[in-house]
C-alpha cells in the first residue's frame, strides 16, 4: 500500500483479487470515493471476494476474467485511466487449502490445477498428452528442477501402469525417483512446472505487462508481486525497459524498487507463505 498510494477519488485495479485483501486495503485508504476493479480467472474465489468485499457496495466491481485482458476490462468498465495496479502472482492460499483443487502436494487430490475449472487442460490431462522429452522440459524450464529427465521417465512408466491418479500419487513419485538433499519437498518444484504449465502463467504476465502500463494515467503506479524467480525475471525485464523506453509510443516509467522488497523475518514468523515474496513497483511520467 505505501508504493501503491491509494487516495480518495482515485481508481484503482487489483488485477488479481483472489478474496480481495488487498481490494479492502485500497477500499480502506481511498475512502469515501475510491473505486477497484477486481480481475480473476478464478470463479470460486471471486464468490469469496464479493463476500468479503460486499461492504463497500458499488466502489468495486469484480469481473471474471484472466489478468492479461486488462484493458478491454477496464475499457467495458469505463474505469480508465488508473491511478493504481497490483498484481499478486501465482496461486492463492485458498486454492491451495482446497485439496479438490489439485494446487498442493500435502493433501491428496485430483491432478487438476486449473486456475480456472471451467475451462483448458487440467494437470492430469497434460500428464497424459506429452512425451517423455517435452514434459522433461516442462520440469526443467518452468520448474528449474534438477532431475528434470529422471521425473519425467518415472512419470512416463507410472502413467502406462495407472499410478497417476492424484497429487499424493505424483508426489510419492517425485520422492521416490530423486535424492532428498534439502528441507524442501521433492514435489515442490514439479508442481511448480505443472501449475504454470496448465494456466500459461508467464504468458498471462508478459501479456498483461504489456497492456497494464499503459492504463495508468501519468503518476500512476503498477506493483507486482511475484513467487518464484521465473515471474520476477519477467517482471525485472519489463520494469527496466519501461524505465528505458522501450519505443518511441511507450509510456515511460521511474522504477520505484532499486532493490527487490522481501519480506521482513517477523512478517514470515506471522506468514510462513511470504517468505519467497518478491515485490517490485514504478510509477508512470509525464508524457
Amino acid at each position: 500500500m505505501n508504493f501503491l498510494c491509494p487516495r480518495d477519488s482515485g481508481q484503482y485495479c487489483d488485477a488479481t483479487v483472489g478474496v480481495g485483501g488487498h481490494a479492502h486495503a485500497i477500499m480502506e485508504r481511498s475512502a469515501p470515493h475510491g473505486r477497484v476493479i477486481g480481475i480473476d480467472r478464478d470463479a470460486e474465489v471471486l464468490k469469496l471476494a464479493n463476500e468479503n468485499l460486499a461492504s463497500f457496495g458499488d466502489r468495486v466491481r469484480l469481473v471474471h476474467a484472466p489478468f492479461s485482458q486488462i484493458r478491454s476490462v477496464l475499457e467495458q468498465a469505463s474505469a480508465l485511466p488508473l491511478d493504481g495496479c497490483i498484481a499478486d502472482l501465482g496461486v492463492s492460499s485458498v486454492q491451495l487449502d482446497q485439496p479438490e483443487r489439485g494446487f498442493s502436494f500435502r493433501r491428496s487430490g485430483p491432478l487438476d490445477m486449473r486456475m480456472d475449472r471451467s475451462q483448458g487442460e487440467s494437470a492430469a490431462e497434460l500428464l497424459q498428452r506429452v512425451d517423455e522429452e517435452e514434459l522433461a522440459r516442462v520440469l526443467h524450464d518452468l520448474g528449474e528442477e534438477r532431475f528434470a529427465r529422471k521425473i519425467a521417465r518415472a512419470v512416463t512408466r507410472a502413467r502406462a501402469s495407472g499410478e497417476l491418479t492424484s497429487t499424493g500419487a505424483l508426489a510419492g513419485l517425485v520422492a521416490r525417483s530423486v535424492p532428498r538433499r534439502e528441507a524442501k519437498d521433492p514435489a515442490t518444484r514439479v508442481f511448480q512446472a505443472l501449475r504454470i504449465a496448465v494456466n500459461d502463467e508467464l504468458g498471462e504476465l508478459d501479456r498483461f505487462l504489456q497492456e497494464a502500463p499503459g492504463c495508468l494515467r501519468p503518476g500512476g503506479r503498477l506493483v507486482v508481486i511475484a513467487f518464484h524467480s521465473l515471474e520476477d525475471r519477467v517482471v525485472k525485464r519489463r520494469f527496466r525497459a519501461l524505465a528505458a523506453g522501450d519505443a518511441a509510443s511507450a509510456p515511460r516509467f521511474q522504477i520505484l524498487t532499486k532493490h527487490v522488497i522481501t519480506a521482513s523475518a517477523s512478517e514470515v514468523a506471522h506468514n510462513p507463505r511470504a517468505r519467497s515474496a518478491k515485490l517490485r513497483a514504478a510509477e508512470r511520467l509525464p508524457a
